[in-house]
């Protein structure tokens, strides 16, 4: 597969970033940095990201590259494009879902709360055994407040439902200059795959990085790393 044609929608945890305990401690290095800068030129500027992360979280991930990037955030809640954002209003009721995980958290050392502008996120991948009891505690609160319990690797997510990855890829395709070129998305988790559902029925391809399993996407590369050699590789 080569980029010819193509608007290039990136996934950054496990796809274009190895995943780490501490989701707040990933920056892009020289070499990202470089890549994305490549990839912008190639593609003419048709290159997002679209992450689970905020867009506050996307900026301190990126730096100053982000704001050459189509970017939509919290799995789809959150878009900008030329320093124009769309955003719909934080609901209180994520900010009783953060305090309760928080508590959770507190008695039990490795157990990470992330909180997002339109999402609040339970990480146990220090702490394996803490899922059954992360994972209910996640359900509770989803059913008591109307929130989306989002499953990802090793982590839960609480988070507005009303867009998901899918829904930004498909509303960035129908925007200047993305129209008539070939959607490409590489993802890793399962919360990629209505975004690798909608290539998929534009016409485009999708690319599972990491462990294969049941998936739309029908490409995959076993690692980010492989990802970062692919697109190089790509480049002319």
């Amino acid at each position: 597969m080569v980029l010819n044609n193509a608007t290039l929608f990136l996934d950054l945890d496990g796809t274009l970033f190895d995943l780490v305990d501490r989701p707040d401690d990933v920056r892009a290095d020289a070499h990202i940095h470089r890549l994305l800068e490549r990839l912008l030129n190639h593609l003419n500027g048709r290159l997002a990201v679209v992450s689970g992360r905020s867009l506050a979280q996307i900026d301190r991930m990126l730096g100053a590259t982000a704001s050459d990037l189509w970017v939509s955030g919290s799995h789809g809640c959150e878009r900008r494009w030329q320093g124009v954002i769309e955003c719909p209003p934080r609901p209180s009721a994520l900010d009783d879902a953060a305090a309760q995980f928080h508590a959770f958290a507190h008695d039990r050392p490795g157990v990470l709360v992330e909180e997002k502008s339109l999402g609040v996120a339970l990480h146990y991948r220090v702490t394996p055994q803490a899922e059954t009891a992360a994972l209910t505690l996640a359900r509770e609160l989803a059913n008591q407040h109307g929130l989306l319990l989002q499953h990802g690797k090793m982590m839960a997510e609480l988070r507005v439902g009303s867009a998901d990855k899918g829904s930004a890829i498909r509303t960035m395709m129908s925007r200047p200059p993305m129209p008539g070129t070939i959607p490409v998305f590489a993802g890793d988790d399962v919360t990629d795959e209505p975004g690798f559902e909608a290539v998929r029925d534009l016409g485009g391809h999708g690319i599972l990085v990491g462990e294969p399993r049941p998936t739309a996407a029908n490409y995959g590369l076993s690692s980010p790393t492989n990802l970062r050699e692919w697109l190089w590789g790509v480049l002319p």
